[in-house]
């Protein structure tokens, strides 16, 4: 089963992605702050990370860019999430490590996409 680790300190997001994740066959983790996020990437090995971008401890950016400085979890694709749709933002997201970016709300179907597009890259 394919393993995503979400990282995200809102109770309500962190809830409703988790459980649409889940239906979609995903195995979730989750870690509630930067900190605890690179953490979680470098013991959990996840597939894939989901990265909300305003965390405390360390924001996502700090915390992508310890996640690809790290020798064991530099291949894992991160998505950052982030409610900041700003001109700039997918530029800043790709700079700190990011391989794709979305915006919320999260509109499920398309945050799938992604998901797949970065786990099956030849499938697309």
């Amino acid at each position: 089963m394919v393993k995503i680790l979400l990282v995200e300190d809102n109770e309500m997001n962190r809830d409703m992605l988790s459980r649409r994740l889940k239906r979609n066959g995903y195995d979730v983790v989750i870690a509630v702050d930067g900190r605890e996020g690179v953490d979680m990437a470098a013991s959990e090995l996840p597939d894939l990370i989901l990265m909300d971008m305003s965390l405390p401890e360390i924001d996502g950016w700090e915390a992508t860019r310890r996640v690809k400085n790290n020798d064991a979890t530099r291949s894992i694709p991160v998505i950052a999430l982030t409610a900041h749709a700003m001109a700039g933002d997918r530029e800043k997201a790709i700079d700190a490590g990011c391989e794709d970016y979305d915006t919320k709300p999260v509109e499920i179907s398309r945050l799938l996409g992604k998901i797949a597009a970065l786990l099956n890259p030849g499938a697309a």
